[in-house]
């Protein structure tokens, strides 16, 4: 009996705990905004590879590149823009 109410009283405060609404978080929402880039050239290695993005609220614009093994530069540029998704555009150069 006294771990049934135990029990109880457990599932009570744990009920209490709960948001009101589990749909909005308790904090507000504040858009994204930020830009970051990165790179690396390693001659000896042959390594040649970046990223560069920049976000502010819902839409994003980036690329990112690589060096790939038969010497060509492939390079990715896409959108991200509010619902429309993903959208991006693949590239390819013979430089280094």
């Amino acid at each position: 009996m006294f771990k049934t109410v135990i029990l109880l009283l457990a599932v009570a405060a744990m009920a209490m705990c709960r948001s009101a609404d589990p749909y909005h978080p308790p904090y507000p929402e504040t858009p994204a905004a930020y830009d970051f880039q990165y790179g690396v050239k390693d001659d000896l290695s042959g390594n040649n590879f970046g990223h560069e993005e920049a976000r502010n609220g819902y839409n994003t614009k980036g690329q990112y590149f690589v060096l790939l093994p038969d010497g060509r530069l492939q390079t990715v540029q896409y959108t991200v823009n509010g619902d429309e998704g993903f959208v991006a555009s693949v590239g390819y150069s013979n430089r280094r």
